[in-house]
């Protein structure tokens, strides 16, 4: 059993609203325009590679900072995880979930406000949960730069003034430079740095991309990134960020520098969501590295920035309505999978279990959630559940809420 499930990126947004863009832009003046844009806006061509090469593919200035989360070399990279931190074990994973991810932001900081939130000892991100993970990671100190990513109308900057052109000649309907902006504007080299010192102390932050030549998911380290001392360490570390975020077709992907045995080549890297929604740890590394988690207190803790309760809607006859009412079906079948495996893993080994999501009785966001005022009633949502003290399940919906332990230890059995 692997913790690892495939999953869409955010539910019932991008593909409808691409769609609805595309039709709207096709005015006579545009398709006019076509033609003459085909010659100037093409994406440059890439330079081909193999898949034995790019299997053997690392980071030009980075070592051993990555890997195939569906690898089956578990044993090399639990021992990258086995350092030890006095006290608890405690693994925080973000989801996906385009706008939505002012629900969590909005969570944590009403958790720093309700006192008894944790300094992570691993913290994971996908798409939207790559964005607030560093900030997760360095803990409340930088929750008001959470609280200014995701409330103060930076959301909305991100899919403003869509291009037709972009759309069919290029590799994404909006700016490749919007969101790598938004990273660079807030991910300065003082964060990359105080990662690098929380890395050098043992703890961990990681991020998902889904390698789309290779079709698989990477895990990043991204505090190996960062304490690497290559002059390129920021640089790349947003790189991967950015990756984590694209949304393939809205936002271009990213070409991450690779190199096998000598040649050089680009990796085309995308939203981590096209592979999985949100991820722990493959239990192999979990259980296998030898001080992870031996004879100490673990708990889990995921924010689902979505739904993932079934709800009732008549879907109107539409091809929009209709994409969009299966990808939000299928993200969220394959998150509760997620879930219930990383739920089942944690009882077998008593490990805590700490779920939050976003009811089914809150009202969607228009815009893929990037709306201003809905994620900021979504932030003050999170935010004022966290502070009641009523924000988190102990299982997943449709499982028993006593079929695991909240606190305890490892079971030492089910580490053979």
């Amino acid at each position: 059993m692997t913790l690892l499930r495939p999953a869409a990126c955010r539910p019932g947004t991008f593909l409808p609203v691409l769609f609805a863009w595309v039709r709207r832009a096709c005015h006579p003046i545009a398709a006019a325009t076509l033609g003459m844009a085909l010659a100037a806006c093409g994406t440059p061509p890439r330079v081909p590679f193999t898949a034995e090469q790019q299997v053997e593919a690392n980071v030009p200035g980075f070592r051993n900072v990555r890997f195939w989360a569906d690898s089956q070399t578990v044993a090399r990279e639990a021992a990258r995880f086995s350092q030890q931190q006095p006290g608890e074990f405690s693994y925080l994973a973000l989801s996906g979930g385009g706008g939505d991810g002012a629900f969590g932001a909005g969570l944590l900081n009403g958790w720093t406000q309700a006192g008894g939130r944790p300094a992570f000892t691993v913290v994971s991100g996908v798409s939207t949960g790559a964005l607030m993970a560093p900030f997760a990671f360095l803990g409340p100190a930088y929750d008001g730069t959470l609280r200014e990513i995701y409330t103060g109308g930076f959301g909305i900057t991100l899919i403003d003034s869509p291009s037709l052109i972009n759309a069919v000649f290029g590799s994404g309907v909006f700016d490749g430079n919007r969101l790598r902006s938004l990273v660079r504007k807030f991910v300065t080299d003082r964060v990359v740095a105080q990662i690098a010192d929380e890395h050098r102390r043992g703890r961990r932050l990681l991020m998902l991309t889904t390698n789309l030549d290779a079709q698989r998911p990477v895990i990043w380290n991204m505090g190996a990134i960062a304490a690497s001392g290559s002059p390129d360490a920021a640089d790349m570390f947003r790189s991967v960020m950015t990756a984590s975020a694209s949304i393939p077709g809205v936002f271009a992907p990213t070409l991450i520098p690779a190199e096998s045995n000598g040649y050089v080549f680009s990796e085309m890297h995308v939203d981590g969501g096209v592979t999985a929604n949100v991820f722990i740890l493959p239990q192999d590394i979990l259980l296998r590295s030898p001080r992870l988690l031996a004879g100490r207190q673990a708990n889990f803790y995921v924010i689902m920035n979505g739904k993932i309760e079934p709800s009732f809607d008549v879907v109107r006859n539409r091809t929009t309505d209709i994409a969009g009412r299966a990808i939000s079906t299928m993200t969220q079948v394959q998150s509760r999978a997620t879930l219930q495996a990383v739920h089942a893993f944690a009882r077998r080994n008593g490990i805590g279990f700490h779920l939050a999501f976003i009811p089914e009785d809150v009202p969607d966001g228009g815009s893929m959630g990037f709306d201003t005022g809905y994620m900021r009633g979504i932030y003050a949502h999170g935010y004022e559940r966290a502070l009641s003290g009523s924000i988190w399940s102990t299982s997943p919906p449709g499982v028993p809420a006593h079929a695991v332990q909240v606190t305890t230890t490892v079971n030492r059995a089910d580490r053979r």
